[in-house]
């Protein structure tokens, strides 16, 4: 038992009751994960590396497309089309697979490490919610140091659809043995958390990436201007 996560009324007869946490699960591209790098593989082929955050975007945009249209997307070849056309197609076959090549080499967040590590001391179970291939992210987990922290690699293939649809937080804490409303998702994206709280899951947003979450969607049940503030928030809910 946690006992920071604990609360004591013996005053009024009642027992310490445990935090509301039992599982954390991290979205991982531009959460744990930082992208920038590839933008230095898109100059060396041509390209800005401004174009990193576009094609991020449009690729993104076209897996969820897919995903409504009742298509499965591969990450591969989504990403892929993504990247040709972002750039008007002038970009060869190679220089696009060079670009991708470095999703499996990409750094963690400063701030990652020591977030993870104190759920694991705090002994919450720790996942990771994310797209593509399990194995492929799990390699990208132990290249960025992060894989001995994660307990589970959950992946949208298993379930068929893509982020933010509710079966995937669904199938997240059935993977992770909890009950939903008792598992937590930790993103850097408003719109996942988003869709977290709306399959009745826990969220923890934070602000790196956007700044402000924004009045459309629904607030996460914490916030923090890095991950280790996040984590700390939940583990005191």
């Amino acid at each position: 038992m946690r006992a920071h996560q604990l609360w004591h009324a013996a005053d009024e007869g009642v027992p310490a009751m445990a935090g509301r946490v039992d599982a954390v699960v991290f979205d991982v591209l531009e959460t744990l994960l930082d992208l920038d790098p590839i933008g230095d593989r898109l100059e060396a082929v041509g390209q800005p590396a401004a174009v990193l955050g576009p094609f991020f975007m449009r690729f993104q945009r076209d897996a969820m497309a897919l995903t409504l249209a009742g298509d499965v997307a591969d990450f591969t070849a989504t990403a892929r089309q993504a990247l040709r056309t972002e750039t008007k197609h002038a970009m060869s076959e190679d220089a696009i697979a060079h670009v991708l090549e470095g999703f499996g080499a990409v750094p963690a967040f400063p701030d990652a490490a020591p977030a993870l590590r104190k759920l694991s001391d705090a002994g919450v179970a720790i996942g990771c919610l994310t797209v593509g291939d399990p194995d492929n992210t799990r390699s990208f987990l132990a290249s960025a140091g992060l894989e001995a922290y994660v307990d589970h690699v959950v992946t949208c293939d298993a379930v068929g659809v893509w982020k933010p649809a509710p079966a995937v937080y669904h199938h997240a804490a059935k993977v992770l043995a909890c009950e939903l409303d008792r598992m937590a998702l930790v993103a850097v994206h408003a719109w996942d958390c988003h869709g977290a709280k709306k399959a009745g899951a826990l969220a923890g947003w934070c602000s790196r990436l956007e700044g402000e979450p924004g009045d459309v969607f629904l607030p996460a049940d914490v916030r923090g201007d890095d991950l280790v503030e996040v984590v700390e928030a939940l583990l005191a809910l």
